[in-house]
């Protein structure tokens, strides 16, 4: 099966690119690295009247600095994350997720913007970075505003974007050196969406501890303090599972277990 017919457009700016939103009357939709929406259109799933292309506006592939954060821009690939090739506020916690996800092929191309805009619960990128409390700016018609990721994705494939709006940049607060980090995921094989995860964030400095479950039929749960269960014990680790598996997230039992063991393994991972 091919894509339906659909003009297609490259904007050099982001006001050009938020007025041809605007102009297409809900026809319209964006397109980053394309490795979520290519398919889609492929299967005739997506059937927009017009793609915009947000690949030729410079800021968004660029990452700029402020005092207490980093600001990636929309189009910053996995790959560059990965590779280091731009800052990690997260103290080297960005780079080993990036390497995780699908495939280098699809790291090469995929964006962030564009995975937390696809808003798949079993993409890497929504639940880490709900863990490190990320901040997504959003461009619009009447300017940019700022959201919380945990408040970005209203459900499944659906996120708090307006038609004529899209991601320009994700703001994520500079990690103190005593920040540790947990992630773990349960994959069928490599380069697969996971069917458990969870991810961990402990900052002494911020008062920070953070864990939050991913890869549910819904959006990522966050738990917004763990401290109970640190320092690990074995019996805290074994009240850790018993809580998360008592959550029923799934409600099937191995399901749920595996998000127990998902949540025990990146807990496992948080060391002083």
């Amino acid at each position: 099966m091919k894509p339906s017919a659909y003009r297609y457009a490259r904007p050099s700016s982001v006001a050009e690119a938020v007025r041809l939103l605007a102009d297409s009357d809900g026809g319209g939709k964006v397109m980053a690295g394309g490795q979520s929406l290519g398919p889609m259109l492929n299967l005739r799933l997506a059937q927009p009247e017009l793609v915009v292309d947000i690949t030729g506006i410079g800021e968004l592939a660029s990452v700029r600095e402020d005092k207490d954060g980093i600001v990636y821009g929309a189009c910053v690939t996995h790959a560059a994350v990965e590779d280091n090739r731009v800052p990690d506020a997260a103290n080297g916690f960005l780079a080993r997720v990036a390497a995780g996800i699908a495939y280098r092929a699809v790291r090469n191309r995929g964006t962030m913007g564009g995975s937390l805009a696809h808003a798949d619960p079993s993409a890497d990128w929504m639940t880490t970075l709900t863990a490190v409390d990320a901040e997504m700016l959003i461009a619009g018609a009447t300017g940019e505003r700022r959201v919380a990721l945990a408040e970005f994705m209203t459900a499944p494939f659906s996120v708090a974007l307006d038609e004529a709006e899209f991601i320009v940049g994700i703001r994520i607060r500079r990690h103190s050196p005593a920040a540790r980090f947990g992630y773990f995921k349960f994959c069928r094989k490599r380069g697969e969406f996971a069917e458990a995860m969870a991810a961990i964030v402990v900052d002494p400095a911020a008062g920070v501890s953070r864990a939050v479950i991913g890869a549910t039929d819904s959006r990522p749960i966050v738990l917004p303090d763990i401290s109970a269960y640190l320092p690990l014990s074995p019996e805290r680790l074994d009240a850790a599972k018993a809580m998360v598996e008592g959550l029923g997230i799934a409600g099937e039992p191995i399901k749920d277990a595996m998000h127990a063991n998902a949540f025990a393994r990146a807990l496992q991972q948080v060391k002083p």
